[in-house]
């Protein structure tokens, strides 16, 4: 990951709501402590509750161990993605275009990392993780529509309470539910099919020559 600075007090002043994207504007000024404290608890809320509640089913019981292991694989993938992009991208979070906040928080390299919005990412790959495997393990559950339900529902609570705390614009919560729900699906739909062709899925993270970071899926192949 690269070494981001924060803003200093004149390149806080010289911020202009007029200069962030006009879809995203709306978002510029917004700070809110009680609905950081509300996020927080949906996300990590669900990072647990996720694979808690797959534990009770019992055609997933005798496999949980296997279950377990693939879902932390699956969070470290999105973790992969997410170092990589918010170590390299510069975007300054909404609550920067306002008043709020304390002074710590308005000159921290942390108030620099707005793209993309991890907690919705990681909040999404929870949810949709357990859905995927709640739907392959039980493919004709009259209950399968209520589980993709809140497996959308959850992230998108996360991503309106970060937008509304100020900590990402619309833009950054759309990417992260996307990337979040992208890996939620796709990291369990690849070890379902990659054993039948020998293949191997891992999550994979690095820094290269330059200090720049990078993240994704590694697959490889058994000759």
């Amino acid at each position: 990951m690269q070494q981001k600075e924060g803003l200093n007090e004149a390149e806080l002043a010289a911020l202009s709501k007029d200069d962030v994207p006009k879809f995203d504007r709306f978002v510029a000024g917004k700070y809110s402590e009680r609905a950081q404290t509300i996020s927080d608890f949906f996300c990590y809320g669900s990072l647990v509750a996720a694979p808690g509640l797959l534990a009770l089913n019992p055609d997933i019981r005798g496999h949980y161990g296997q279950v377990a292991v693939l879902y932390l694989e699956t969070m470290l993938t999105t973790s992969a993605i997410f170092t990589s992009t918010v170590g390299n991208v510069y975007r300054y979070r909404p609550f920067l275009y306002g008043t709020q906040g304390t002074a710590r928080e308005r000159s921290s390299k942390i108030s620099t990392n707005s793209f993309f919005a991890g907690h919705t990412a990681h909040a999404a790959t929870a949810t949709f993780f357990a859905a995927k495997v709640f739907h392959d393990f039980n493919p004709d559950s009259p209950a399968q529509p209520y589980v993709w339900g809140a497996a959308a529902v959850i992230p998108a609570v996360v991503g309106y309470y970060r937008l509304e705390a100020g900590k990402h614009f619309l833009s950054d919560n759309l990417v992260g539910y996307a990337v979040g729900a992208t890996v939620g699906v796709l990291v369990p739909q690849l070890h379902k099919t990659s054993r039948a062709k020998g293949l191997s899925v891992a999550p994979l993270q690095g820094v290269n020559v330059n200090g720049y970071s990078y993240g994704g899926l590694r697959i490889t192949k058994q000759l």
